[in-house]
């Protein structure tokens, strides 16, 4: 497998994390203007806002993955043609947006504060970007390194995209991750909500 195999997938995870590791900032701005205090007090459950905000993300992501595949294949990458894994791989990005965008949701119910939550995406987003295996392997990594990545949702997706995209093995414990995290990431950011608005 060429670098540039093992990278697509790391790229296309990464610009799903960066999408959605702001939409917290989202759900301040709509505190701000107003319309989270009104969509709070209608019969939907908070859980739905956020589920919904969080599918929003993945479907903007989708978009990335479509540009990376394109770019993919004009540039002779080894990638998958076959439309049944390019539609898994897109749910599989959809599930690791879910996840980050929740995981941002719920800091903004913890922070509060645009600025704030600003600076914490910004250093968390490296971080969980280089402790994962998008751009290098597990096995050329510190241990240190590899605790992190075992932890690390990102490392979850990337290897299912690998699979999906690339014909790495497919290991079931990496769309576990995900649905787990992402039904995690929802429960915890609607919890926080009404934080929010109070």
């Amino acid at each position: 497998m060429s670098y540039l195999a093992f990278l697509a997938p790391g790229i296309i995870a990464q610009s799903a994390l960066f999408i959605s590791i702001f939409y917290g900032i989202q759900i301040i701005w709509d505190r701000d203007a107003g319309v989270l205090a009104k969509l709070m007090v209608t019969p939907s459950p908070a859980s739905a806002l956020i589920t919904g905000k969080a599918f929003a993300a993945g479907v903007r992501s989708v978009a990335q993955v479509v540009g990376v595949l394109a770019l993919a294949y004009l540039m002779g990458v080894g990638l998958t043609v076959n439309p049944l894994r390019i539609l898994a791989a897109v749910a599989t990005v959809m599930l690791g947006a879910a996840f980050f965008a929740c995981l941002s949701m719920t800091l903004a119910g913890l922070v509060r504060n645009r600025d704030r939550l600003m600076g914490i995406g910004q250093a968390i987003t490296m971080p969980l970007f280089f402790a994962s295996n998008a751009l290098y392997p597990v096995d050329v990594m510190p241990s240190w390194l590899r605790v992190l990545s075992t932890v690390n949702p990102l490392s979850y997706e990337v290897d299912a995209l690998r699979a999906l995209l690339i014909g790495t093995p497919m290991n079931p414990l990496d769309l576990v991750v995900l649905i787990v995290a992402a039904a995690l990431g929802i429960a915890a950011a609607s919890t926080l909500l009404r934080r929010l608005v109070a």
